[in-house]
């Protein structure tokens, strides 16, 4: 049985035992001394004594047994997604407040969890609507400014005013379309349609996306990597993470740097590698690159938000995978993703 396995059990029973067996042979003894005879019937009265002793007890344990299996029972169904999951505690006894106040814990845990979607979907109706506010006159706003560039003519001061502004708007456009993803993301309103990609495509893919950019600012693409390598995940999510790396990479290199993305598979691991040889982060903001809006006082970056790098770990993350960087000043960053291919048993 179950509750023999118990050692505090076993040794209680034990106990019990060596104690009704001490006083049968206690009692057996003093008959000799003072009668000069040993008494059977005295013997089995102890015997049956013991039996009644031991069965009351193991009711009892299978009892408590029963009990208890029910409460580990109730705990895992609210542990594995039944709310409304609770323990039995109608009954007097430490044991039943025990469970009552596992009972108020769970209450608790679950107005929290409300509270907390709620405030999540709070913040995302907020944000998005905000967001969706600010779209209308950032699009009047970019209307103007070509209208502004057009009428510049030979007029540099202005035309130089109207290409500033037009980087601006595009850092404005950009904040907004990264606050209404990572809100998704944070809210849990974003579903992940995770269908298997060939990631050595996905990653040609991202190098003909920036191949015009390293033409531009004379800097060398390299791909590197072998293929198929099957993975599932949203294609598109995915692709968003990693363009936001390699556009991290662009954004710390100069004119001459070299900007590498590798990717292979070891085994169980599929891992991509963005590597670059421009600045370098300083150790300082080795651990705070991932945090949102975060701007580091030695970094000559002025045109970050700060949100491209914690929105690619939480997509990455929501594919299960992990983001780890290696940097040195002076002598570039490495950004190492890893995914573990899914197996079925």
């Amino acid at each position: 049985m179950k509750l023999f396995v118990n050692e505090e059990n076993k040794r209680f029973i034990g106990a019990v035992i060596a104690v009704l067996l001490l006083f049968a042979v206690s009692g057996e003894a003093l008959l000799w001394v003072y009668c000069k005879e040993l008494s059977m019937a005295f013997f089995i009265l102890f015997l049956l004594l013991a039996a009644c002793v031991l069965t009351i007890y193991v009711r009892y344990l299978i009892r408590q047994d029963r009990i208890m299996e029910h409460a580990v029972h109730q705990m895992e169904a609210f542990l594995d997604g039944h709310a409304e999951a609770r323990i039995d505690c109608n009954h007097e006894g430490e044991l039943y407040r025990l469970f009552h106040e596992i009972n108020t814990m769970a209450a608790v845990l679950n107005a929290h969890a409300v509270n907390g979607m709620r405030d999540k979907a709070f913040l995302k109706d907020t944000i998005s609507d905000i967001s969706h506010q600010l779209k209308t006159p950032l699009a009047a706003l970019n209307v103007y400014n070509g209208l502004l560039q057009n009428e510049a003519g030979d007029l540099p001061e202005i035309k130089a005013f109207a290409e500033l502004s037009e980087q601006e708007l595009d850092r404005i456009e950009t904040l907004v379309q990264n606050l209404l993803k990572i809100t998704r993301l944070d809210a849990g309103t974003l579903e992940m349609e995770k269908t298997p990609q060939d990631i050595s495509d996905m990653m040609k893919d991202i190098g003909l996306h920036f191949s015009y950019r390293a033409s531009l600012e004379h800097k060398r693409l390299i791909l590197s990597g072998k293929g198929p390598i099957m993975f599932p995940c949203d294609r598109d999510w995915l692709l968003e993470a990693i363009s936001n790396i390699v556009k991290n990479a662009f954004d710390h290199t100069k004119e001459g740097d070299s900007i590498r993305i590798g990717w292979e598979q070891s085994a169980p691991i599929i891992q991509i590698k963005v590597e670059d040889t421009g600045c370098g982060i300083h150790p300082e903001d080795l651990h705070h690159i991932f945090k949102r809006f975060y701007r580091s006082r030695f970094s000559q970056d002025t045109q970050g938000i700060g949100l491209g790098l914690p929105l690619a770990k939480a997509i990455l993350e929501a594919h299960d995978g992990t983001i780890e960087v290696e940097s040195g000043l002076g002598e570039g960053t490495v950004f190492r993703i890893s995914f573990l291919i899914p197996t079925k048993l």
